[in-house]
């Protein structure tokens, strides 16, 4: 399992440099006890009631172009504090990675209260994806009505297109992934917009744009 260890203090204090380190080695040696593949270990002393913190930006990188299958933490207010926890816990549960906590020796189990709150986050992001989805599929049929032809933007159309390379909007593939979308919901809303595309074909172009984009500093 691929994981991303993360430590956290508060403050700047001496004394919490000692607090970090040993979260780091705790962490460290239950991963390697477990024999977790540890992807990159970041520490950072910051309020876990912020989420704009530089190393929880990091992890959430990591989470969000599937990197990993875990975060690894010594406790579950490592991670935040407060609606920023809530925050965070919702971008892990959306893609599928689990937090890992030594206090509960595994997968961290969430309280009633935050379960709740969750849910309650998942059903209104699935509605908003919904009418995203159904404001473009309007806006196309009305477009279709007024004479765009949609089939007209493919490039290469023809008994041999199913062979080429498709040429796809990576941009919007970018900035529909950083809004949240899943990369089937990206394919449908492409296919909306003129564009002959597969989710397997999605997801495959935007790896190949991580790839190839240099993180940032």
């Amino acid at each position: 399992m691929k994981v991303v260890i993360y430590c956290r203090v508060s403050t700047e204090k001496e004394a919490q440099d000692s607090s970090i380190e040993r979260q780091r080695m705790e962490l460290s040696k239950v991963a390697s006890q477990k024999g977790f593949d540890v992807v990159d270990v970041v520490s950072e002393k910051e309020s876990g009631y912020d989420v704009d913190r530089e190393g929880m930006l990091t992890v959430l990188d990591h989470v969000t172009r599937d990197a990993v299958d875990a975060v690894l933490v010594t406790d579950d207010t490592r991670i935040g504090r407060g609606n920023a926890k809530i925050a965070i816990l919702h971008t892990f549960k959306k893609h599928g990675v689990r937090l890992m906590t030594l206090d509960s020796d595994g997968e961290y189990q969430l309280a009633d209260a935050e379960a709740m709150v969750l849910e309650i986050v998942s059903l209104v992001e699935e509605y908003q994806r919904k009418l995203h989805n159904a404001k473009i599929a309007r806006g196309m049929r009305r477009a279709v009505e007024q004479g765009f032809r949609p089939e007209r933007n493919l490039n290469r159309q023809g008994e041999n297109a199913g062979r080429s390379r498709k040429d796809v909007p990576i941009e919007e593939i970018v900035r529909l992934r950083e809004l949240g979308l899943t990369f089937s919901d990206i394919a449908i809303t492409l296919r909306g917009m003129g564009h002959d595309i597969s989710k397997a074909t999605v997801n495959r172009r935007y790896l190949e744009y991580r790839e190839l984009t240099p993180s940032p500093e």
